[in-house]
């Protein structure tokens, strides 16, 4: 079997993904946090402004569609941290306007919500961002947050091992699938020249350039044509985060991007071959998808700094802060060793979560950023003015269009 593409280039691609104050849940008790501005447009428009100025590829905003939570699957009781959140996308499309390069990817969840909504929301964001949007998309296995809709129950599940629990997070990322491919066809159902705009024949589009999509799935169907045009980047960057090979296989049929937590090198590359062969079974061997490791940053000066600060914020949270991701502390310097490692067993890149925005986001972009580039592996500014463009992603074909 042979290995499926990724795209290639020596140069590292680099995501930020923001979440209320950063990813250490006392994060919000620190100074330079600010609290009070969270529910603000310009907190995230700082936030988005100082990625932008490191040259990041793109930021993802996380979501839900209930309150964070200590448990997994279930609500919790704490008033220690932070609790509640303002909707991705908007939050995204509010941003947009106030930048010029740098991609805005709003975390999207497909269980509750409409293929038919999400298209037009991504597209409209796409515009607005002429060109820079795409959606990360995720399930939830959370009965509180079913029990939001009233349209569907989802069973309680104690752990994901029990073959009940693995039966559930199979079919709904199976329902995550479709949700693309009807997200996807939406986005073709109007043809890149649908829209004559001529005024001296009083014809503003082709009628025979919309199309029916007819998606049939079994959770699903979605006639169309969308509502809106076919967004500037044909069709936004897709992307959704994966720890086992369940989710692998849902990046590997729809995604452009996957995250995924490996801990050290050997992880990564074995998780990117099940990613490229699970690519081959689905059809998509020939498609490039971009492979990138999450990773929680500590970055410090001196390392003994950065382990200073966790103690510090584990000891406000009353627990020692663990991650689905490996958690990184220390010198910039340090973690560019580290990611051009894990680069080597095959990612193309890494979306860093900030333990503390204020605090980690400048380290990044003012301390990572230029060691990378000292080492030639980052770029030295943006040299595409689409999301897809910066990660090397041609703009696809509409699948309806007639030759």
């Amino acid at each position: 079997m042979s290995p499926s593409p990724s795209p290639t280039s020596s140069l590292l691609h680099l995501a930020v993904a923001l979440d209320g104050t950063g990813w250490h849940p006392a994060s919000w008790r620190e100074p330079v946090s600010r609290p009070r501005d969270l529910f603000t447009a310009g907190h995230w428009a700082e936030l988005v402004a100082e990625a932008e100025r490191g040259l990041i590829d793109f930021v993802t905003f996380e979501d839900g569609l209930g309150l964070q939570s200590s448990h997994l699957l279930e609500p919790d009781a704490r008033t220690d941290q932070v609790r509640g959140r303002l909707d991705a996308v908007l939050t995204a499309a509010r941003i947009a306007p106030l930048t010029r390069h740098i991609g805005l990817v709003p975390t999207v969840v497909a269980t509750h919500t409409e293929p038919f909504h999400i298209s037009k929301a991504i597209a409209t964001l796409d515009y607005v961002s002429t060109g820079r949007a795409g959606l990360r998309v995720r399930i939830s296995a959370r009965p509180d947050e079913a029990a939001h809709f009233g349209r569907r129950a989802i069973p309680r599940v104690e752990t994901f091992d029990s073959p009940a629990a693995q039966e559930l997070i199979t079919d709904l990322f199976d329902e995550a699938a479709d949700h693309v491919e009807a997200v996807r066809r939406l986005w073709d159902s109007w043809e890149d020249d649908a829209e004559i705009r001529d005024v001296s024949t009083g014809r503003f589009i082709d009628r025979d350039k919309l199309h029916y999509i007819d998606f049939e799935g079994r959770h699903f169907s979605v006639k169309g044509p969308s509502i809106t045009p076919r967004p500037p980047q044909g069709q936004p960057v897709v992307s959704a985060l994966a720890h086992q090979t369940v989710p692998y296989r849902l990046v590997a049929r729809q995604a452009d991007i996957g995250y995924v937590t490996p801990h050290d090198a050997g992880q990564a590359r074995a998780i990117v071959a099940e990613i490229r062969a699970e690519q081959e079974a689905a059809g998509r061997a020939a498609e490039p998808v971009h492979v990138f490791g999450d990773l929680v940053v500590f970055l410090d000066d001196d390392p003994a700094e950065a382990a200073a600060r966790r103690d510090r914020l584990d000891a406000l949270a009353g627990a020692e802060y663990r991650s689905d991701a490996r958690i990184f502390t220390g010198t910039a310097v340090q973690l560019a060793d580290l990611l051009q490692e894990l680069q080597s067993a095959g990612l193309t890149g890494f979306r860093l979560r900030p333990a503390v925005h204020g605090h980690d986001l400048p380290a990044i972009t003012r301390a990572l950023v230029p060691e990378l580039q000292r080492r030639d592996a980052f770029r030295r500014s943006y040299e595409a003015d689409t999301l897809r463009g910066l990660l090397g992603l041609s703009r696809p074909a509409n699948r309806y269009a007639t030759a």
